[in-house]
């Protein structure tokens, strides 16, 4: 691969430069003007040659400019459009910087015109695919955990609350760029009670660069929530209300007051769930303390409530021309319910039989809250300094109740008088988790074709984490060593990184960054006093990306980045979580961190997009894994390393407009998967082809009827010793825009052919802990009958420009550590 590397490199800068042209443009308050229309006009005749629009940071840039005379013109909706004088492009002069331009508002335009652009669903970048989320009909009343089962790559797990990018887990999610650090069952709890109305965009990062936490072998889930920048005073409310098994309702208002220099924000939403799954298995086993050779047949049915409040507020202040400070507060907090009842049969061979039910009915409150606090100055023109602070505290609490009966065919009860198999069982869990981060950014542009970006970053983090499960035995509830569990946490990570990027020349640009990490985590059992993790590494973690534009509408990407995924605290922890009188959740101490490996090759025509992705991952973590306890007695369910991971990724991203009134878009991402387990009785090598497909079609009628109809399917996967069948699911939309600017009203329809039924295999692969062979059929609430919400959405206040800043908070990419209790 060096080789081939080098040749690239040396082939695209002998190629012959051609000129170039560039600026920057603002308005008259010194901010930036985003997606501003850029032409580049030949004297002679006034065409186009080229088009481009403005960055974020205001600026554009012309390569490949031949020679000649031309002219620049400007334009934006809202200002006065600026034509440039006469200039050339010759051998002896190449380049034309036209340096900072300032636009003149025109207040007629401001007062009449309303903007309305599309963007497409699907984006591809050159670190990942980005999803507009405010482009689907579908969104419209979704929440953000559905969102992302519709989008490309992303696979959720229902029945252990996990989520997957491309195949593989280890994936962080973000909102904002603040790593949630909490359970990962919470987290699936939180985005489903997140509406997608207050969502912008969402980036599926696989190969993020040097300024982002090396944390996250799969990659970043960056949810990017909405934010106001118009001025004057402005706002949106939006109501939803839909039923599937149950009812549904989400209620949200997001408003903002912006001046010249002050910015301020905030908003509310609150979401209802009730909901309903069932899981169906079929096994036979080998379990000796039971009798010997069982037969099992498992039905477990979970009904749900969850009520889910969030809330956000901030300020912007511009202190003067160059300095800026910040910032905001966000609060979530979650209620949940849960009832779920059991009825299982275990036939235990040749005659024998035993009969289980049993009710276990739990609570689940968490809240979260986050304080983040931002300076920026511009130091000249192309430095600046960031400076950020944050401190984040999280508290779950989660008891449970448990009665059952496990009787034989003589109404007897089955087995001793002992924990798992007690009538009434009782368990709890309660964690609390603080953060602090404080991150630093300067960045410095070299010269005309050199951008250098550095930064320092520290962050601390201490948790504690108390849980057990007790049983009552002969008049009073008990408890043991092994269903208990209490465990301290304390956690450094420092972190430096520095970035150069090179614009080589007109079509070339090269991003070269490393980033060191040194953490250190320590694990203490307050009862015992006895430390259960003492860990410490430090690594650096290289990147490098490389880009060549071939022509105004191709271009060529190649990309080498490492990443790692450290063990999260309840991996780790040895707690205990009932399951079934046979076996208990509980984590692994001995867990490594997995080493990723990724090189990606892309390119892009127009707005399609193709790359393949090859990653290698050492020790990659796999969860909900089968193994015996040392007496082999209990079944124990738990995270454990994967020898090797190997995986060749093909995206594909391929919009088309076929005219003015119908378009679609098709996404894939899949490819060659191979992994090795030694943790097993007997070690295997796997070999699969798998992936993700996505469509939507979208159909613009009269009378400003919108229409969308879209689906995905997630072909065969693995997760360890465990097989996956393919599934899907096919959705509807329409949307009436209401005329006088009355508002907006949406009618969506999931999973209208009632498909999302998971089917998962035990045994399949390997021989399996007590030699467990096992069906288990998830059926979701939509495989019972489609959900069903109407939303209405209203905007108002001032139609006035548009103005995009986006600060990186201290805690942008910090580790989500916390997963499943």
């Amino acid at each position: 691969m060096k080789p081939l590397f080098i040749c690239l490199l040396l082939c695209f800068f002998l190629k012959e430069a051609f000129g170039q042209v560039y600026g920057k443009i603002i308005n008259k308050n010194g901010q930036p003007v985003v997606l501003a229309n850029v032409l580049l006009l030949k004297d002679s005749d006034s065409i186009p040659v080229k088009r481009a629009f403005t960055n974020a940071e205001g600026i554009y840039r012309f390569g490949n400019v031949a020679s000649g005379n031309y002219f620049l013109r400007v334009s934006y909706t809202g200002y006065a459009a600026w034509t440039s004088a006469l200039f050339s492009i010759t051998g002896e002069q190449p380049v034309k910087d036209f340096g900072t331009i300032t636009l003149d508002e025109n207040a007629d335009v401001l007062k009449n015109v309303v903007v309305r652009s599309v963007k497409p669903l699907y984006q591809q970048r050159p670190e990942g695919t980005i999803v507009n989320v405010e482009s689907s009909v579908m969104s419209k009343g979704s929440s953000a955990l559905e969102v992302l089962e519709r989008s490309p790559g992303v696979l959720l797990d229902y029945r252990n609350n996990s989520v997957s990018l491309n195949g593989k887990s280890g994936v962080v999610v973000m909102i904002d760029g603040k790593l949630l650090r909490m359970t990962m069952e919470q987290l699936v709890s939180l985005l489903g009670g997140m509406s997608a109305d207050d969502i912008s965009t969402i980036e599926l990062l696989t190969t993020p660069p040097a300024n982002y936490d090396a944390e996250g072998s799969a990659g970043i889930i960056n949810i990017v929530l909405k934010k106001n920048r118009k001025q004057g005073t402005n706002g949106s409310a939006s109501f939803t209300g839909g039923y599937g098994w149950g009812e549904k309702a989400t209620a949200g208002i997001n408003l903002s007051h912006n001046t010249k220099n002050i910015n301020l924000y905030g908003s509310y939403t609150f979401s209802h769930d009730k909901t309903y799954s069932d899981l169906y298995i079929t096994s036979t086993q080998v379990m000796n303390f039971l009798g010997g050779n069982v037969s099992v047949l498992f039905l477990d049915t979970t009904k749900m409530i969850h009520n889910n409040h969030d809330a956000n507020i901030g300020m912007d202040i511009k202190l003067n021309a160059k300095t800026t400070i910040g910032g905001s507060i966000t609060f979530n907090k979650s209620t949940g319910s849960s009832s779920t009842f059991n009825d299982a049969g275990y036939n235990i061979l040749p005659d024998s039989l035993l009969q289980f039910t049993g009710v276990n009915k739990g609570s689940n409150k968490w809240n979260n809250l986050v304080n983040s606090a931002y300076f920026e100055r511009t130091i000249s023109e192309g430095e600046k300094l960031n400076f950020n602070i944050d401190y984040l505290y999280f508290n779950n609490s989660s008891p449970y109740e448990v009665q059952s009966s496990f009787i034989n065919k003589h109404g007897q009860q089955a087995g001793e008088e002992s924990h798992l198999f007690s009538p009434q069982q009782k368990g709890f869990a309660n964690t609390v988790i603080k953060v602090g981060v404080v991150k630093t950014d300067y960045t410095k542009q070299l010269n005309k074709k050199t951008k250098l970006e550095t930064g320092l970053k520290g962050s601390y983090t201490t948790s504690s984490s108390l849980s057990g499960l007790q049983s009552y035995i002969n008049g009073a509830w008990m408890s043991s060593d092994e269903t208990s569990n209490h465990i301290a946490m304390k956690e450094a990570i420092g972190a430096a990184y520095l970035s150069f990027n090179i614009q080589v020349n007109s079509s070339v640009n090269l991003v070269a960054g490393v980033r060191y990490e040194y953490s250190y985590t320590n694990m203490d059992d307050p009862k015992t006093g006895a430390n259960i993790v003492n860990r410490k590494l430090g690594s650096l973690f290289p990147n490098v990306f490389f880009s060549k534009k071939l022509n105004d509408n191709a271009e060529l990407q190649l990309s080498y980045t490492k990443r790692i995924s450290r063990p999260s605290y309840n991996d780790l922890a040895s707690y205990v979580g009932y399951s079934d009188p046979t076996a208990v959740y509980t984590g692994n101490p001995f867990l490594k961190p997995t080493i990723t490996h990724n090189i990606k090759i892309g390119y892009t025509y127009k707005s399609y997009a193709v790359s393949l992705l090859f990653s290698k991952d050492n020790n990659a973590i796999v969860r909900y894994q089968l193994t015996e306890s040392p007496a082999a007695d209990i079944l124990y369910i738990s995270p454990h390393n994967l020898a090797s991971q190997n995986n060749i990724t093909l995206q594909a991203n391929l919009p088309f407009k076929l005219n003015n009134w119908w378009t679609m878009n098709y996404s894939f991402a899949g490819g060659l998967r191979n992994y090795k387990a030694d943790y097993t009785k007997h070690p295997f090598e796997k070999n699969y082809f798998g992936y993700s497909a996505n469509f939507s079609q979208t159909f613009k009628l009269l009378e400003n009827f919108t229409t969308e109809l879209s689906g995905w399917y997630n072909s065969i996967s693995y997760n360890g010793t465990s097989k996956v069948n393919g599934f899907g699911a096919l959705n509807i939309g329409v949307k009436k825009e209401l005329k006088n600017n009355k508002g907006t009203l949406s009618l969506s329809a999931a999973d209208i052919l009632r498909t999302e039924r998971i089917n998962v295999f035990y045994g399949a692969v390997t021989e399996e802990a007590f030699s467990i062979k096992s069906h288990v059929i998830v059926t979701t609430e939509s495989a019972k009958f489609p959900i069903i919400k109407l939303t209405y959405t209203k905007s108002f206040g001032n139609n006035g420009i548009k103005r995009k800043t986006r600060q990186q908070d201290s805690s942008t990419d910090e580790s989500e550590r916390i997963r499943k209790n």
